[in-house]
């Protein structure tokens, strides 16, 4: 077996004879037609152009008034409201209080107001100054909206017309609010609807948010922006997998349930699935208490409840919890344009989202769905190389910035012109330029295979016969730390970072190109398939694409994580036979980025993103202290190792 040298990232490229040929073969040669950006869309991508205002400000009034949901709770609301009789309406629904200036969004509705909308502002269920005093976790938004859309629709300056905004968690309830038919359209930014699976926990930030957001006496009194940075160490010292494959149900969820004993573990699982989807908001707040163990239901909980509901499950799939997923996209009765960034944590659930109201949709919403992917990362900047040039790279910088182009969408649905709107949006980084697409994935694109050869180089060329496994070794104890990435934080940077240094760490495996000839353009989803055995019975693979300049610095561009007892997909976990082969198909999301002429593509796998993700102790459920796992990553004939990338042909050239 050959060890991949640590040395081996910052040397020069070794390349087989004909590696850099080989490489530029990508590069589809038919002439590309580059579409250009629609004009409802220009002056927001390029320049951010605010529209004037109907009305100062000096013209809006404000109220707080408490609305009554479906069960008596009441929850605070502010109504926004220019001097017309009727008026289309705003709506936003979210749990940090909306008298908080946090993303420019009190602003951001404000200036709305000033364009002839009535908004409508509302804390969530247990957050700010709604009622009651604990926060339950997405429970109750599927009820909550709607309620909400109802007394509107009995409000005098009502006008026919509703739409929402917002992002992330005030993303997720518009999904919940397009399920009464009153809405007209609504724009959820980094958002979906939980249809996107991962097979690990998502633990960094999720276990700060849970100690901090919404009303309740375990809150801690720290801000949103410091909460990660308070908890750090505690997070740090934490996030060790180790369920067993398979959990015992509850013993009060077996005496409730009597029916699932007789069943398949995943059947079981499957059915109180369906189950908790049927119940209504309170009874499922007291499912998850109960399974749990807690008063209140937190982000941690609903993370924690795939071991209940199986791993495809996602905290995300809370918010508007349906059996079929299809089924749940058909409840969405208002075309979305949806908002999202190459480097947020939710893209793949974005773009998964997309793709089944598409393909699944109401005729109106899968015709009317659009959708735009900027450069950024779910608060921050994402892709941060030429900012200086490229202001764009850096907008939407918070909610104020979206209020030109949404108002211009929000008018397309009225007016029934969303046709004129191309229905993908995508920023091309590396060539830093906004494009456009039919559908997604882009259609045009061809599947092209980067091979793991001999010596750490990555090429076109299938793997000799004879070709020597690479080994690493996995530590949980000190696991491959988070650089850079699409993920959600406050104190880690997420986006574009250098990971040349991580990839220069023992437990990496490091393959690169030879320098391109050609620019590469490579737009749409990521797959590695590796040839891999472990010496543990259960054990993670991280696989990460960057690149590389020709300085040596490499940037991160996406990346993909397997549990390696989920590598079935929809199958039942299952356990590793140590020293056994397997083929792994590693989901590593999708990108769109322009690989420039004399950089090179890398491909670096480890067993952790720590802690961006929870970190495995390679035992597969036994009891004990965490165990190093020897890996191994074939790529010979017989088990060619490759990632599959999507490429778009181009007619770019550069000087």
């Amino acid at each position: 077996m050959t060890e991949i040298s640590v040395e081996s990232t910052s040397s020069p490229a070794r390349r087989s004879p004909t590696g850099k040929e080989e490489v530029c073969t990508l590069v589809k040669k038919a002439q590309a037609r580059l579409v250009d950006v629609a004009p409802e869309l220009h002056e927001f991508l390029l320049h951010g152009t605010l529209p004037p205002p109907r009305f100062p400000a000096s013209a809006i009034t404000c109220e707080t008034v408490q609305v009554p949901m479906r069960d008596g709770v009441r929850l605070a609301t502010d109504i926004y409201l220019p001097p017309v009789h009727r008026a289309p309406v705003l709506v936003s629904r979210g749990p940090i209080p909306r008298d908080v200036e946090a993303f420019g969004v009190t602003a951001a509705l404000t200036a709305f107001a000033r364009r002839g909308y009535a908004v409508v502002s509302q804390d969530c269920r247990g957050t700010g100054e709604s009622e009651p005093a604990d926060w339950d976790y997405l429970v109750h938004e599927r009820e909550d909206g709607p309620d909400l859309i109802d007394w509107i629709c009995e409000q005098e300056w009502y006008g026919g017309f509703i739409a929402s905004c917002g992002g992330s968690y005030t993303g997720l309830t518009q999904w919940c609010m397009s399920a009464n038919p009153a809405m007209s359209a609504i724009a959820p930014a980094v958002s979906g609807l939980g249809i996107a699976v991962n097979t690990v926990h998502l633990y960094m930030f999720v276990n700060s948010y849970a100690r901090v957001v919404g009303n309740g006496a375990d809150k801690a009194p720290v801000s949103l922006f410091d909460m990660e940075r308070v908890f750090e160490q505690e997070t740090l010292a934490g996030g060790y997998f180790n369920e067993p494959l398979q959990l015992p149900l509850p013993e009060w969820l077996v005496q409730e349930y009597p029916m699932v004993t007789g069943m398949h573990p995943a059947e079981a699982r499957q059915w109180l699935w369906e189950q908790y989807c049927d119940l209504r908001s309170a009874r499922r707040a007291e499912f998850v208490r109960r399974a749990k163990g807690v008063d209140h239901v937190t982000m941690t909980d609903m993370e924690a409840m795939s071991d209940i509901f199986g791993h495809r499950i996602s905290h995300a799939r809370h918010i508007m919890p349906h059996a079929d997923p299809a089924e749940m996209c058909r409840l969405v009765t208002a075309p979305p344009l949806m908002l999202t960034g190459w480097y947020d944590w939710g893209v793949n659930d974005a773009l998964a989202t997309f793709r089944m109201l598409r393909r699944e949709g109401r005729p109106e919403v899968a015709d009317g769905a659009r959708i735009i992917i900027t450069p950024r990362a779910h608060n921050r900047p994402g892709y941060r190389l030429g900012t200086d040039e490229h202001p764009e790279l850096v907008r939407p910088s918070n909610m104020l910035d979206q209020v030109g182009f949404l108002d211009h969408w929000f008018t397309s649905v009225r007016n029934g012109t969303t046709e004129s709107w191309p229905r993908v949006t995508y920023y091309l980084m590396g060539a830093n330029e906004w494009r456009t697409a039919s559908d997604w994935p882009v259609p045009e694109a061809t599947e092209r295979a980067l091979y793991l050869g001999s010596e750490g180089v990555l090429s076109t060329s299938p793997p000799a016969a004879d070709a020597e496994p690479d080994v690493y070794a996995y530590d949980p104890e000190d696991p491959t730390p988070t650089v850079a990435g699409s993920f959600v934080s406050f104190h880690y940077t997420p986006g574009s970072g250098d990971v040349s240094e991580v990839q220069r760490r023992g437990d990496v495996l490091v393959y690169t190109t030879p320098p391109l000839d050609e620019v590469l353009d490579v737009v749409g989803p990521l797959v590695m398939v590796l040839y891999a055995g472990s010496s543990a019975v259960d054990t993670d693979v991280n696989v990460r694409l960057s690149d590389v300049w020709p300085d040596g610095r490499a940037f991160h561009v996406q990346s993909g994580m397997l549990r390696a007892r989920h590598r079935t997909g929809d199958g039942a976990p299952e356990l590793l036979e140590p020293g056994k082969i397997y083929r792994l198909e590693v989901d590593m999301w999708a990108t769109a980025m322009r690989f420039r002429t004399g950089h090179r593509l890398r491909v670096d796998i480890s067993s952790a993103d720590f802690p961006r993700f929870d970190r495995n102790t390679n035992l597969g459920g036994e009891p004990g202290a965490p165990v190093v796992a020897t890996q191994t990553i074939y790529r010979d004939r017989d088990h060619p190792s490759h990632l599959v990338v999507p490429v778009v042909g181009t007619s770019a050239t550069e000087e």
